[in-house]
């Protein structure tokens, strides 16, 4: 008996937030203690806006098979997701993949270019580059040149 190919998850939704979409499931308590990090309000109160997917149908997908999940951002944005991929699962320190969405508008296409790189945050740190990138107080630039050697944002 053959068996069925599975369907193809379905496309991702943009909501007007970040997505926050979970591709490893292999390890429940630190999937739990990750998104008690994104719930938790940092020392100053700061809280990052995401949607979370938590849906199995996205197990094990890489960041360019999820963005080609995700065909047109919301109209004002943000045009970057995030991913809690294996290395954000194993790690204490939970570094979220940070997956660009170019800009779909003509008169910011010089903003897709150079291409922007994907990057890492901590979890502790989620809210300063969801904040900051979404309202475009910082720009993608600025994060992504700020990260460690291992190419995680802590902060500045």
């Amino acid at each position: 008996m053959i068996s069925p190919v599975p369907a193809p998850p379905s496309p991702l939704r943009p909501s007007g937030c970040a997505l926050l979409v979970r591709t490893d499931f292999s390890n429940e308590r630190s999937w739990e203690a990750l998104c008690e990090g994104v719930r938790t309000p940092s020392e100053d109160d700061f809280l990052a806006t995401v949607d979370i997917v938590d849906d199995d149908a996205y197990r094990d997908l890489t960041a360019t098979q999820l963005r080609n999940l995700y065909p047109d951002p919301h109209p004002v944005g943000p045009y970057f997701f995030f991913v809690a991929d294996a290395d954000a699962v194993a790690s204490a320190e939970h570094p979220l993949l940070v997956v660009p969405v170019p800009y779909p508008e003509p008169e910011y296409a010089y903003l897709n270019e150079p291409p922007r790189a994907t990057f890492r945050v901590v979890v502790a740190r989620l809210w300063s580059v969801e904040n900051n990138l979404s309202l475009a107080n910082m720009d993608w630039a600025e994060f992504a040149h700020s990260v460690d050697e291992d190419g995680v944002f802590r902060g500045f």
